[in-house]
């Protein structure tokens, strides 16, 4: 058999047209939306406001006041589970802790102003008032891939998406769910789309997250039905989770026209972020332990190191570290830590070390300004580790598995 020698030229070309291909991925002016807003601000929506004036500008800014007082309400009535009434506060206590009216719809008349509003509050000023300046228990970072399918094709990042478009809005403050929400953008469009969700595999996963500063990943979809063009709209959801896309639950909306599609994505959403929550609270929304790669140790190594040590300890006749009690065993545990900065990040890390029992302490996934998960070497259980990290100093709390550390 003979082979027949490529000329150079084609050679060339197939390489260019190859690389025009990757540059068609990932480049374009059609995708990529970044998130709006991850602060921790307190919301209250759907206020409905129907304010008559003499002037529209009178109107509308009485509407906004209205919609505070009622929103002052509302999240009093939230956080404090309908008991007793909120402290009465004035028009210019509530400038203080509002941090933003979001406008959902409204309609402007010449003395007339119609609206439904939502209510920011600056989690900070509000929380003093309310009480709840605490910590609030939240997952470990999870990276959000939202598929929507469309006409029998899946998308993700490959372009802009109305799905796409609703995380994005989507406030994720008063989530107990530390969501990590990308742009689409860049090398987005390659590492995180439809196939990726159906492999398994855990390396190429821990490869993606520990990129993105995550410990798991969450898979929301939405299917969308049309009846006709600018007809009905049916929406199924489905709320999935880890590499393995486990669902755990799924739900139904409709609307009677096209133009309504973002207002029920937004609703699916926000119905979605409670399925994770009610998820979270019920020990579901674990991280995977199969995405923590766990370093393997060689035994024999530390063995004859050991017997190096003590030999010379017995032929200098010093005495150094007390020997470890015997029967007693080391495991790995996964410890959740508050990271604002990347110092934050090292401190953590050699506050953990220096606990007594504490044989390692290995950050393995970072995620500056949440909560980043380290990996703890211990000889002892869980208890005696809860017990040791308390008393350094330590808040501590469980959390789906994990234990939760503030100072």
């Amino acid at each position: 058999m003979k082979f027949r020698a490529v000329p150079t030229i084609i050679v060339a070309a197939i390489g260019l047209a190859l690389a025009a291909a990757v540059y068609a991925q990932i480049e374009g002016d059609n995708r990529g939306v970044a998130p709006i807003d991850s602060s921790g601000s307190f919301e209250v929506g759907g206020i409905q406001i129907d304010v008559r004036a003499k002037t529209a500008e009178a109107a509308r800014l009485g509407g906004w006041r209205i919609a505070q007082r009622e929103g002052w309400k509302q999240l009093w009535a939230k956080m404090h589970g309908g008991q007793g009434g909120a402290p009465a506060l004035g028009d210019s206590a509530l400038d203080g802790i509002v941090a933003g009216i979001v406008v959902e719809k409204e309609q402007i008349g010449p003395n007339r102003y119609v609206a439904t509003l939502g209510v920011l509050f600056d989690r900070a000023r509000a929380g003093q008032i309310l009480g709840v300046t605490g910590l609030v228990s939240r997952s470990a970072p999870m990276l959000v891939v939202p598929v929507m399918w469309s006409g029998g094709t899946p998308y993700v990042f490959e372009q802009r998406t109305e799905w796409q478009k609703a995380w994005a809005r989507f406030r994720t403050g008063s989530s107990p769910i530390d969501y990590v929400r990308v742009s689409g953008t860049g090398s987005d469009p390659l590492l995180l789309n439809f196939g990726q969700t159906q492999r398994p595999g855990r390396i190429w996963w821990r490869t993606i997250l520990d990129q993105y500063g995550a410990a798991d990943v969450l898979i929301p979809q939405v299917r969308i039905q049309r009846s006709y063009p600018g007809g009905p709209v049916t929406a199924l959801f489905s709320a999935r989770h880890g590499p393995d896309n486990r669902l755990i639950s799924t739900f139904a909306l409709s609307v009677d026209s096209s133009d309504k599609i973002p207002a029920m994505l937004d609703e699916g959403v926000r119905r979605i972020d409670k399925l994770y929550a009610d998820a979270l609270a019920m020990g579901l929304l674990r991280p995977d332990p199969s995405l923590i790669e766990t370093p393997q140790v060689d035994t024999s190594a530390l063995e004859n190191a050991l017997e190096t040590d003590v030999s010379e300890t017995v032929s200098d006749n010093t005495t150094n570290t007390a020997p470890e009690t015997p029967g007693v065993t080391v495991a790995t545990f996964t410890i959740q830590a508050d990271t604002p900065d990347a110092g934050a990040v090292g401190s953590i890390e050699s506050a953990l070390r220096g606990v007594p029992g504490v044989r390692n302490a290995t950050t393995t996934s970072l995620a500056l300004g949440g909560v980043s998960v380290v990996s703890v070497s211990f000889a002892g259980d869980k208890a005696a580790l809860s017990s040791a990290l308390q008393a350094k100093g330590f808040k501590v709390s469980e959390a789906g598995g994990a234990l939760r550390i503030s100072r």
